[in-house]
C-alpha cells in the first residue's frame, strides 16, 4: 500500500482509502454485505483487476472484510465512513446540478442521496411512500414516524405518488432542490398525491435530529 509519509490522521486516512474508486467500494458496501460480482456490476467502468486489489487492500487495512459466504461487507470501523462520504456528498451536492450527460447511474445511489439531506428525524414529518423510476429501476421511498427510509423496488401498498424521470430531475425533486414545475422541465412527470413530496422535508419550525442507518432492502 502506498503511503504519504505523514503523521497526520488524514494523510494516513488517505494511505487507507485515498486510491481511485476506494470510497465507491465503500459506498457500495454502505448498503450491505456484497459478492465480488455485485460489486463489479455496481461499480460500472472499473477494470477487474482494480477492483480486486482495492478489495484486497480495503481487507488488509481493516476497512472490509471478506466472510465465508464469499460476500465482503464493511467492519465496524469501515462503517464509519458513513458520515464522511455523506458528509463529502453534501458539500458535492452544488456539482449535481449538471447534467449527469453520459456518467453511468444507478438507482440505488439516490438512497444515499435521500439519507444526506432528508435523513433528520422529525416527528412533525407527514407519513407517505414516493415510488421512484428512473431508466427502469425502482426504488421506494418511506416516511414513518418523522423518519423517512429508503428500500430497492416496489414496497408494500400502492405509493401515494409515483416520480419518474432522468435522474437529476428526480432526485432534485424529491429532496426538495428544485420546484415541480421545473422538475417537468427536466422531464420529470409525477403521478399522484405531489403534495406528499414536500411532506418528505421536515416541518417548519422543527428540530430535527439525526438518524442512524436505516435503510431497509
Amino acid at each position: 500500500m502506498k503511503t504519504y509519509g505523514q503523521y497526520c490522521a488524514m494523510a494516513r486516512g488517505l494511505d487507507v482509502v485515498g486510491d481511485r474508486w476506494s470510497l465507491l467500494v465503500v459506498r457500495d458496501l454502505l448498503d450491505g454485505p456484497r459478492r465480488y460480482g455485485e460489486l463489479r456490476e455496481g461499480l460500472p467502468g472499473i477494470a477487474t483487476n482494480l477492483l480486486g486489489q482495492r478489495l484486497r487492500d480495503l481487507v488488509e487495512a481493516g476497512v472490509v472484510v471478506h466472510g465465508d459466504d464469499g460476500r465482503y461487507a464493511l467492519s465496524a470501523w469501515g462503517e464509519q465512513l458513513r458520515d464522511v462520504l455523506y458528509a463529502l456528498g453534501r458539500w458535492a451536492t452544488p456539482l449535481m446540478a449538471r447534467p449527469p450527460g453520459d456518467d453511468g447511474f444507478r438507482v440505488g445511489w439516490l438512497r444515499h442521496l435521500v439519507a444526506i439531506h432528508l435523513g433528520e428525524v422529525d416527528d412533525r414529518r407527514a407519513d407517505g411512500v414516493v415510488e421512484v423510476r428512473v431508466g427502469g429501476d425502482v426504488m421506494t421511498v418511506i416516511a414513518t414516524g418523522g423518519r423517512v427510509l429508503t428500500a430497492a423496488g416496489t414496497v408494500g401498498p400502492e405509493p401515494d405518488v409515483v416520480v419518474e424521470g432522468p435522474p437529476d430531475g428526480v432526485g432534485a425533486l424529491v429532496i426538495g432542490v428544485v420546484s415541480l414545475p421545473e422538475a417537468r422541465r427536466r422531464g420529470v412527470t409525477v403521478t399522484g398525491d405531489a403534495a406528499v413530496l414536500a411532506g418528505l422535508r421536515p416541518a417548519v419550525g422543527s428540530v430535527p435530529r439525526r438518524a442512524g442507518p436505516t435503510a431497509p432492502g
